[in-house]
This record gives C-alpha cells, structure tokens and sequence, in this order.
C-alpha cells in the first residue's frame, strides 16, 4: 500500500515521501497516529506545499545543530565516582548522569540522544557521541575521576615504644590473695 509521509518516521522517510507499507502497517500504526495519508491527488498536492515548509525547517535546524555542536565540543566533563581497586567504579558512568551535568550547565538535550561506544566502569578518560541532527554528531570528553579508592588496610606498624611496654614486673598488678 502507498501511503504519503505526514510526519519523519524513523527507518521509514521523511515529510512528504511517498513509500511503500504493508498495508496493516498503514491501517494499524501510520494512518492513526496521522503519520501518513493515503495517496490521492488532493493529499499529493497538499504534501508538496508542507514538504517544502519541512525542509526549510529542516535547514534552519541544522544550523542549529552544528553551532550547538561546536558549543559541545568545547566542553570537558569531570564526573567524580566512587571507586575501588585498580580504579574499577562501584557502579557506572551512564547518560542519565552525564544529563544532568549537562542539565545543570543549561544544555538541555534529550537522553536518548547519548551514544556510549561501552559501558564507563573504571577511571580514566572517555569520549562519547550526541546525535543532534541527522549526520551531526558532538564528539564530548568526559573525565571519570575516583573518589576515596578502597585499598587493603596496610599493617600497622609498632613503634619502638611500644615494643618496650611489653609486661615487666613492674606493671603486673599482684594476684589478689585470700588472707583478708
């Protein structure tokens, strides 16, 4: 079934393409949400007015995108965890976290929008992506600093004046005898 795009639907196409569904995928999902319109010649016509619109949209996003993408680039994030041995974190660096010191820096983008190449368990220094816009991704330092690392506790050592105070004569108290 053909249907004409009304919104960008990911995987799918964008404002104004006409495309190619299985038609329960039109009937049941596409043509309720209002995500596409059957083709007729009304609807063909009226696309091409709102499919120029988008893309202008579209343009005046993008440079958006790519001036937020410098403002991204120059930042370096420091994210202070609790870790163990060897720098290994209790825990992880996840993008909730790296939202909300972005969040608290003013910079307002969604989470999904977060791409981590693995999972941040140790200290050291990572990089990660933002999709802002299509083909416009903000490449981010990110800094993982440990707090308090838990070691072994180290022997304690004995100094040499407690090595004196060993029992002596002196400072043993005398047993208690019966003769009261």
């Amino acid at each position: 079934m053909k249907v004409i795009l009304n919104a960008e639907v990911e995987k799918l196409g964008d404002v104004g393409d006409t495309v190619e569904v299985k038609p329960g995928f039109a009937r049941n999902y596409l043509l309720p949400r209002n995500l596409a319109l059957p083709v007729t010649k009304h609807n063909v016509e009226l696309m091409k007015i709102r499919k120029v619109k988008h893309q202008k949209k579209m343009e005046i996003e993008k440079l958006s995108a790519e001036d937020q993408k410098k403002k991204l680039e120059a930042l370096s994030l420091e994210v202070t965890r609790k870790a163990g041995e060897n720098g290994v974190l209790f825990g992880s660096v996840t993008a909730h976290d790296v939202h909300a010191i972005l969040e608290e820096m003013g910079i307002h983008i969604e989470r999904k929008k977060y791409h981590f190449d693995e999972p941040i368990k140790r200290v050291g220094h990572y990089t990660f992506k933002i999709k802002l816009f299509k083909n416009v991704e903000a490449e981010i330092k990110l800094e993982v600093i440990g707090e308090g690392e838990v070691a072994a506790p180290a022997p304690v050592a004995e100094t040499p004046a407690e090595k004196e105070e060993v029992e002596t004569p002196e400072n043993q108290e005398e047993p208690a005898t019966d003769e009261e």
